[in-house]
């Protein structure tokens, strides 16, 4: 059977979704993706395409920033929450981790690693032993337990946010630009993490990144938005193989060579989704 959510039974699912801020700027223009349970999907583009605001639409967190879904809907374990606010959709157990980390920074480590546990009812002992599980997850975190966070490494916050966010004890984890201010070789720990707890955990995962190439490395299916659109979608190893992905979101060339969007002037003639 093909690996695509249209054959498998979506945890998450967006349907034609639009979005608009302040009663008249539109960001999403029909926005449609489904997330299987217990699979990575990635969710591409360029900066500005719409990708956080999607992330934010399921989230429901649009309303602090004078956003709403006027169009579509988006359902959650078969549960609708189109309108449902931020707290209430983390209490289903769909849970953001934010672009830029946003640890608190005046807090240590273990104490930003506790408070992602404040909306759990299982227990003090379910929650000790998913916080010593974060530990073991992410091991760097256990030698700088008692540091502040807003002393930690960039990796090192990106990791926090993340255990943080698991400590909700979410089935879907989202993941916002997880990759941004990092060196090379902590983007492949983060990602190596993010498809590590997805294997052990079974956590479904919904990632939005700029890095093409390592998004789709460990993602099964992946959609690629442009201009607040689903342009192109398909099976990750797929559309790693696609010229068309390969040029325009990993820079390279049908000649094994690299190039900057600018240097191709045919860019949006050569773009057949667009």
């Amino acid at each position: 059977m093909e690996n695509t959510p249209q054959n498998d039974r979506p945890l998450l699912e967006v349907n034609n979704i639009e979005v608009v801020y302040n009663d008249i700027i539109q960001v999403l223009r029909g926005v449609s993706l489904k997330v299987p349970a217990g699979r990575v999907v990635a969710l591409l583009g360029t900066n500005g395409a719409g990708k956080t605001t999607t992330l934010r639409a399921i989230s429901g967190l649009l309303k602090p920033e004078n956003g709403e879904v006027r169009d579509g809907y988006i359902k959650f374990a078969g549960q609708d929450i189109t309108h449902v606010l931020g707290t209430a959709v983390v209490r289903l157990g769909a849970v953001m981790v934010p672009e830029g980390r946003r640890v608190f920074k005046h807090l240590t480590v273990d104490e930003n690693i506790r408070v992602g546990s404040i909306t759990r009812s299982d227990g003090a002992s379910a929650i000790r032993a998913d916080q010593k599980r974060m530990y073991a997850l992410f091991p760097r975190l256990a030698n700088v337990t008692n540091r502040l966070a807003g002393y930690c490494s960039g990796g090192e916050q990106q990791m926090i946010a993340i255990a943080r966010a698991l400590m909700a004890a979410p089935r879907m984890l989202m993941l916002d630009e997880p990759s941004l201010g990092l060196a090379p070789l902590l983007v492949r720990e983060i990602f190596d993490n993010v498809r590590h707890i997805n294997q052990a955990l079974g956590t479904t995962i919904l990632v939005v990144e700029q890095n093409a190439k390592i998004a789709l490395d460990i993602s099964d299916y992946a959609y690629i938005m442009e201009s607040g659109k689903i342009v192109l979608e398909g099976d990750s190893t797929q559309l790693k193989n696609n010229p068309d992905v390969k040029e325009f979101y990993m820079g390279i060339t049908e000649g094994g060579g690299r190039k900057s969007f600018k240097e191709v002037k045919s860019y949006k003639r050569r773009k057949r989704w667009m």
